[in-house]
C-alpha cells in the first residue's frame, strides 16, 4: 500500500510511512506492517517518518504495538509537527525518536575557522555552522554537543550548538549563533588587532582552560592518547629512540585539567568583546605539555616543511605563525628564562612531532615524496631531541 513500504539491509529493517495514518487507515497500515514482518523477520526495526504528514491515536496505537513485539524499534526523520504528537503522548520517553534534520547548503559560505574534524562556515551573520568531515558524524555531533555544555558549565566561555543540520551534498553540521563574531585569524589578516593584543587574548583564555579541574569520565585522556601515537611508531624508530620516548610519555603523570586540544587562531573568536572557543570536539584533560605540541604544530611543526601551508590553513604567513607561537609560549610561561623557554618548546616538539610522523604514515605519507619529506623532518627532531631530554614536565 502507498502508506507503507521497506527494505531491509544487513538484517535491519526499514519501514517507510507516508501521509496521514488515522483511524481510517490505521488498520491497513497495522496489517501491512505485519505482512512485512513476516516476510522480512529482523531484530532490529527503524520507521522512516520523513513523508509522515500526520499520525492519530489510532496511528499511535500501530507504533505502540510494533514496539511490544520487536524492542528495537527507532522512528527517524520525524517532523517538528509529528515529533510533537510524539512528546505529548510519552513516546519519546519509550523509544529513541528522532527529529528530521532541516537541509542547508555552505556552497560560496566564508570559512572561518578550521579544526581536525571540520570546518566552520558562516551561512549568514548572525550563525555559524560547523561541518564534520566524516560523513556519518552524528555520534561525534552529540559528543561535541555534551563536550561544549561540560566546558560552558565549567565557566568557559564557548558557543552551544542549538541544532543539527543536513548539508546539501552530504553529511551533517552543527548550528550556532555567533553575532558579529571574528576568529583571531581574521583578526590579523584584516589588522583589526595587533599581534601582541591577540596573543594576550589567547594566552588569557588558554589559562583559563588550563586551571579548570573536570571529572575523569567527562573527557578523553590526553595521556592515554599520545601513548598510543607513541605505540604506533615502534616499528618506524630506532629501538633505543622509541623506548626512551616511551619512557618520557608515559612517565607525564595523569592530570584532570582541562584541554581543547585544538588550540589555534582559527578556533577562538571575538564576539562584541568577548573571547568564545569553538571546536570543541577535541576537548581532553591532561598535562598541558600536551596543548603546547598541539599548538606549536598548528603554528610550526605542520608547516615546516611546506611554509605555504601556514596560509592555507591560518590564513597568515609562516613567519607569522612562528612569532604568533614564540610570543605565546613566553607569555605562557611568565617570568621563565630563555634557556627554559627554550627547553619547554622542545619538550612540546618531542609530543608534536611524534603525532605528526603518525598522522603522515597512517595517510600513506610512506608512499608520497611530500609525506617522507616530513616523516623524515619529524624523524629528524625526534633523534635530536629525546636523548637529551630527562622529563616531559614543566
Amino acid at each position: 500500500m502507498d502508506l507503507v513500504t521497506h527494505e531491509l539491509s544487513d538484517k535491519k529493517l526499514t519501514i517507510f510511512l507516508s501521509g496521514h495514518i488515522d483511524s481510517n487507515s490505521a488498520q491497513a497500515v497495522e496489517d501491512e506492517i505485519t505482512k512485512i514482518r513476516e516476510e522480512n523477520p529482523a531484530e532490529v526495526v527503524t520507521v522512516d517518518c520523513e513523508n509522515l504528514a500526520y499520525i492519530s491515536s489510532a496511528g499511535l496505537r500501530v507504533i505502540l504495538r510494533l514496539k511490544k513485539n520487536v524492542p528495537d524499534v527507532s522512528l527517524i526523520n520525524v517532523s517538528s509537527e509529528v515529533y510533537e504528537i510524539f512528546e505529548m503522548t510519552g513516546f519519546t520517553e519509550m523509544m529513541d525518536v528522532q527529529k528530521a534534520y532541516r537541509v542547508i547548503s555552505v556552497e560560496g559560505c566564508e570559512v572561518i575557522g578550521q579544526g581536525a574534524n571540520g570546518k566552520v562556515y558562516r551561512i549568514d551573520p548572525d550563525t555559524i555552522v560547523k561541518v564534520y568531515l566524516n560523513p556519518d558524524a552524528l555520534p561525534e555531533i552529540h559528543r561535541e554537543r555534551e563536550l561544549a555544555r561540560t566546558a560552558f558549565v565549567l565557566g568557559i566561555p564557548t558557543a552551544i550548538p542549538y541544532d543539527v543540520v543536513k548539508i546539501k551534498g552530504g553529511g551533517y553540521g552543527s548550528v550556532f549563533e555567533l553575532l558579529n563574531a571574528t576568529s583571531f585569524a581574521k583578526l590579523l589578516i584584516r589588522k583589526e588587532k595587533e599581534l601582541d593584543e591577540v596573543v594576550g587574548m589567547s594566552v588569557d583564555l588558554l589559562k583559563l582552560i588550563h586551571s579548570t579541574e573536570v571529572k575523569p569520565d567527562s573527557m578523553p585522556d590526553m595521556r592515554a592518547v599520545a601513548l598510543n601515537w607513541t605505540e604506533f611508531l615502534k616499528e618506524y624508530l630506532a629501538p633505543e629512540l622509541y623506548e626512551k620516548l616511551h619512557a618520557l610519555v608515559e612517565a607525564v603523570p595523569v592530570d584532570h585539567h582541562m584541554m581543547h586540544g585544538d588550540y589555534h587562531i582559527k578556533n577562538v573568536m571575538l564576539q562584541n568583546g568577548e573571547i568564545l572557543l569553538i571546536d570543541m570536539d577535541t576537548l581532553c584533560y591532561g598535562h598541558p605539555i600536551f596543548e603546547l605540541a598541539s599548538m606549536y604544530n598548528a603554528y610550526v611543526g605542520y608547516n615546516e616543511v611546506d611554509h605555504s601551508i601556514a596560509e592555507k590553513f591560518l590564513g597568515i604567513s609562516f613567519e607569522t605563525a612562528v612569532e604568533f607561537w614564540e610570543k605565546s609560549l613566553k607569555l605562557y610561561l611568565g617570568d621563565a628564562s630563555e634557556e627554559k623557554i627554550r627547553e619547554v618548546e622542545e619538550k612540546a616538539m618531542i609530543i608534536g612531532h611524534t603525532r605528526i610522523m603518525r598522522r603522515t604514515i597512517r595517510r600513506n605519507g610512506l608512499n608520497t615524496d611530500e609525506g617522507r619529506a616530513v616523516i623524515e623532518n619529524s624523524r629528524k627532531h625526534l633523534e635530536e631531541l629525546v636523548p637529551k631530554v630527562d622529563t616531559l614536565l614543566f
